[in-house]
């Protein structure tokens, strides 16, 4: 057992304790106030884990609760190690409280809002720093971790922070999946509405976040009985760049919708149920490196005689924002609707064959014994608009942490894998 697997196994409960106490802070988007531009939770989060870093004796630094950072020494930082504190909604589904961290022993599952998304992961970085510097190893260039909170609604935290601050040249983010991720989709969200009348339809209540497969579409229609009638469609909910893996609520009811209302209609045409990947929308676009584009019409709510949807796309390398959004656009537009915003980032590329990305796929090889490879995802992670910048875990090749969905989880097995791992290459990066 090597010395960085010894320390870190000796830590194993007090790793444990400090995801449950970041887990039990619902830090979920909320209304900005003074000091809290995310929202109080978002901040809380940031907070407690600042104040651990700097019990560890970190420099740490708040860049006014937007993102924070802790460096392990006074050397120049020139790698980080970038995690987010916030979380997606909870939704419904959940067996245990989502903001209670729960030990299922037979499973060896530490479930929980956040555990794998990215709570678990900030506290194996944390962790993993921790153990370079009370180890005493070289170190000959200096680490900064940085704590977000606002990754999951569209990194406002991280474009503030480097506004104020510079990062390292080296960056990666345990915010993806192993061996390492070095190539990503590009990413567009659509907001659409119109004016809403039916004499049918007195509501319709889907999707509470745009980039998730919604699992409940709840229609109320109106009846010759004295309350209303509530029909609810039941999907499985998933990560919008995977939606395969789920089964959309919203296209469930628009395939068995028979009614006369020319928006759901044209709805129900550009978003069959079981299709993927836009291609009744004119996308449905493809390359070699990325494969198949993904194409979620991901909320659709009724509200004041309005009807509003969001839509979730990830688009191949090959192609540009302006050329989708123009197609998206024109279908909706087509079908009736005012698109009410329509933004999103390029694709994002690093090469394989640089030194950083090589070290850390000889890293992960070392402590897992697995063949370490560069992988192309549809899921935007953190460091998606930081050139050269890669995900490099925390989910380990066929895994499901259930990201986004009721009951996420990460193993114990794994919380201490991915700060062995970490550790091990902040050593070989830095020492």
């Amino acid at each position: 057992m090597t010395e960085i697997r010894k320390y870190l196994e000796a830590h194993k409960q007090e790793m444990i304790d400090l995801l449950a106490e970041l887990v039990a802070i619902p830090s979920i988007q909320g209304k900005a106030e003074e000091g809290a531009p995310f929202g109080r939770e978002p901040a809380r989060a940031l907070e407690v884990m600042l104040k651990k870093c700097e019990e560890a004796g970190f420099k740490v630094d708040n860049v006014e609760n937007y993102a924070g950072s802790a460096d392990i020494s006074d050397l120049p930082a020139e790698l980080a190690v970038l995690t987010h504190l916030d979380v997606v909604p909870v939704g419904s589904g959940w067996t245990t409280d989502p903001f209670v961290l729960r030990y299922e022993a037979d499973t060896d599952k530490l479930i929980g809002r956040g555990a794998i998304d990215d709570k678990g992961p900030a506290v194996a970085a944390f962790f993993a720093a921790r153990a370079v510097k009370e180890l005493g190893l070289p170190l000959k260039k200096g680490i900064r971790l940085i704590f977000g909170t606002n990754e999951e609604n569209g990194s406002a935290d991280l474009a503030y922070y480097r506004k104020k601050r510079e990062l390292p040249p080296m960056v990666f983010t345990p915010d993806g999946e192993y061996p390492l991720i070095n190539a990503e989709k590009g990413m567009l969200r659509v907001y659409f509405s119109s004016d809403f009348d039916d004499d049918e339809i007195l509501e319709i209540q889907a999707g509470t976040v745009i980039n998730a497969v919604p699992q409940f579409c709840t229609v109320t229609m109106d009846s010759d009985e004295d309350e209303p009638v509530e029909a609810v469609y039941e999907g499985t909910s998933a990560h919008a760049s995977t939606p395969e893996k789920g089964e959309n609520a919203i296209t469930q009811f628009l395939d068995g919708y028979s009614g006369e209302n020319m928006l759901l209609c044209g709805l129900a045409e550009l978003f069959p149920h079981g299709e993927f990947n836009g291609k009744n929308c004119g996308l449905g676009f493809s390359d070699e490196l990325s494969g198949d584009m993904t194409c979620v019409l991901s909320m659709l709510n009724t509200e004041n005689g309005r009807i509003y949807g969001g839509i979730d796309i990830r688009f191949p390398l090959d192609r540009k924002k302006a050329e989708i959004s123009s197609i998206i656009c024109g279908a909706l537009e087509s079908a009736g609707f005012t698109v009410d915003s329509c933004e999103g980032v390029e694709p994002h590329c690093t090469d394989e064959n640089s030194t950083f990305v090589q070290t850390l796929l000889k890293t992960y090889e070392r402590v897992t014994g697995e063949k370490g490879r560069c992988i192309a995802i549809g899921g935007g992670t953190y460091v998606h608009e930081i050139e050269g910048g890669v995900a490099f875990g925390a989910e380990f090749p066929n895994e499901d942490g259930h990201m986004h969905s009721p009951d996420e989880f990460i193993t114990a097995a794994n919380l201490l894998k991915n700060a062995e791992i970490m550790a091990e290459a902040i050593a070989e990066l830095c020492c």
